[in-house]
């Protein structure tokens, strides 16, 4: 068990929502059915991709590995947190903690990496259309969503390792639905400044790598669009961009809210709503994104299931 010699802290109690006690039963509802929205949604979008040959392409492909991952972000999160809400017994174990934490630090950062590698499936698309079956090739794809998944896993061990090698002694109330970083920080004992400042920087230069990357893609992309003599192949190309640049803003927009906010700010009753926003509200409209804004996917979505809930009509 990860830091088991080092602390007397045995299980932890997840306070989460219990400081809204008359709206646990609302934000059951609302959660489990944008939970399972979000299943449903990612489920669809993979079944398509699979059934439908014309989408057996590298974007599809990347966006298939997004909606797994994104499935089992959620699935780290928030079957717990929907079980606390109707439960009064909030403890988590030791191990089972460090376990969430590792799992949601890997499928959240392998997130942010797909989203990278889709920006720079995008970046080859537009900007070098003549070599992108050469560089976007069955073994390269599989390769990039590879790395990211590493990375992911990587990024996970890390952040677990130092957090759960800190000494816990004391209080062990964690003050969030799950067991994320800076409650459980102010849980450890001693001067753990360090260690916390570590991890923060880690995890800020990770995403911003990814976002600079993301943004750096698109400026190559904009410059080389502009050039485009007609409006139309203008609006052609960036149509293929709009469903994944509409989820990036979303995913780092509430990523910096949660990652930049001036420690001032902070509040148990704040930090536990703004959680919902990147565990819940984004998997929740990412599938909802690239449905509606993805043109090709939407008619496939179409195709394949209104064929079959009204053969007659088609």
């Amino acid at each position: 068990m990860l830091g088991q010699n080092h602390t007397m802290v045995t299980e932890f109690i997840l306070i989460g929502f219990s400081t809204f006690p008359q709206l646990q039963l609302m934000f059951f509802v609302i959660l489990l059915m944008m939970y399972l929205f979000t299943l449903l949604g990612n489920l669809l979008i993979m079944l398509t991709i699979w059934n439908e040959r014309s989408l057996h392409t590298p974007m599809y492909f990347f966006l298939c590995a997004l909606s797994i991952s994104e499935i089992f972000y959620t699935f780290a999160i928030i079957p717990r947190m929907l079980i606390d809400l109707v439960s009064t017994h909030h403890n988590i174990s030791f191990l089972a903690c460090a376990n969430q934490m590792f799992f949601s630090f890997t499928f959240g950062f392998t997130h942010s990496f797909l989203l990278t590698v889709m920006g720079y499936d995008r970046y080859v698309a537009i900007c070098h259309p003549l070599r992108y079956n050469v560089l976007m090739n069955p073994q390269g794809c599989a390769w990039l969503v590879a790395s990211a998944w590493l990375g992911g896993i990587v990024m996970g061990l890390v952040v677990t390792l130092a957090i759960f090698h800190l000494t816990f002694c004391g209080p062990n109330k964690i003050h969030h639905f799950f067991c994320h970083v800076p409650p459980l920080v102010k849980l450890a004992c001693g001067d753990v400044s360090i260690v916390a400042m570590g991890v923060g920087m880690v995890c800020i230069t990770a995403l911003l790598g990814c976002f600079l990357l993301i943004l750096l893609s698109y400026a190559f992309i904009v410059a080389t669009v502009l050039r485009i003599p007609s409006a139309e192949g203008q609006h052609k190309a960036f149509s293929t961009c709009a469903s994944h640049l509409t989820v990036v803003v979303v995913h780092y927009g509430f990523a910096s809210v949660i990652y930049l906010k001036p420690k001032a700010l902070e509040s148990l009753e704040g930090d536990t709503l703004m959680g919902i926003t990147y565990t819940a509200l984004t998997p929740f409209l990412s599938p909802i994104i690239f449905s509606l804004r993805n043109k090709e996917l939407k008619n496939a979505l179409k195709k394949v299931y209104l064929s079959k809930l009204c053969p007659l009509n088609l």
